[in-house]
């Protein structure tokens, strides 16, 4: 399996992760060695060293000195977890709210070149562009922004139900099961729009989760990048230790 040139670091990650969600590498067993690994997906050492160590560190294996490199027994645990945190409405929901959710756009439009990257699909390629307002008990609490590539898409896009979970639109409009998600946290002032749809001041700093999601098979689903109310929601988040 060669990997194409372009992100080397990223593609192999995604593609041990899989393995490592799904059980291809069972849980508590010895990983193939960094030269295993190079050969198999035509990378260097120090590619496949550099997603190992964030592998590490995100607590999915155990890197023994001497020894190797061995699939953490709790693995299958943090999956389980981890896979309700990007649910927006399951997370209202474990704070003890009832969710709804509003669509405040929908449109089909051209994707960046970031976008075409992220994606796995042609530069200028159509997407379904989608902004979201989800509500806790009435109040808004979290702003999403998902982009879809069209070609996913086995229903009229006039019947994609924004007001459904991402999971939903996915599995029912697309005929896919969302497998993993890749995400970045961070602190920033919202945008003038951000702050007024989620009633907060554009001065408070609130937390935006930028988020790829995966099909079992490493294919890119979605994107979503979503302004986060952490004075009302707790997000607690687990990761495996030894």
């Amino acid at each position: 399996m060669r990997i194409q040139a372009n992100s080397l670091a990223e593609q192999v990650e995604r593609v041990l992760r899989q393995r490592l969600y799904s059980g291809t590498y069972a849980a508590g067993s010895r990983m193939p060695s960094e030269s295993e690994l190079a050969a198999e997906f035509g990378v260097s050492r120090a590619t496949v060293r550099t997603v190992l160590a964030k592998l590490a560190a995100q607590g999915l294996i155990l890197r023994r000195q001497g020894d190797g490199t061995y699939v953490n027994e709790r693995v299958q645990q943090a999956k389980a977890h981890l896979q309700n945190i990007w649910d927006f409405a399951c997370l209202i929901e474990n704070n003890g709210y009832s969710p709804s959710i509003r669509v405040i756009s929908k449109e089909v439009r051209e994707a960046t070149e970031d976008e075409s990257r992220a994606l796995a699909i042609e530069p200028g390629a159509a997407l379904l562009s989608m902004t979201r307002l989800f509500c806790a008990d009435g109040k808004p609490v979290i702003l999403a922004h998902n982009v879809f590539p069209l070609s996913l898409f086995r229903v009229p896009i006039e019947e994609v139900d924004g007001t459904r979970r991402i999971r939903d639109i996915v599995r029912h409009d697309c005929q896919h099961d969302i497998a993993f998600a890749i995400t970045e946290i961070h602190a920033t002032q919202p945008a003038e729009e951000a702050a007024s749809l989620l009633e907060r001041s554009a001065s408070e700093p609130l937390l935006l989760l930028k988020v790829a999601f995966y099909s079992r098979e490493n294919i890119p689903l979605a994107l979503g990048e979503n302004y986060f109310d952490d004075a009302t929601l707790r997000l607690n988040l687990v990761q495996v230790w030894g």
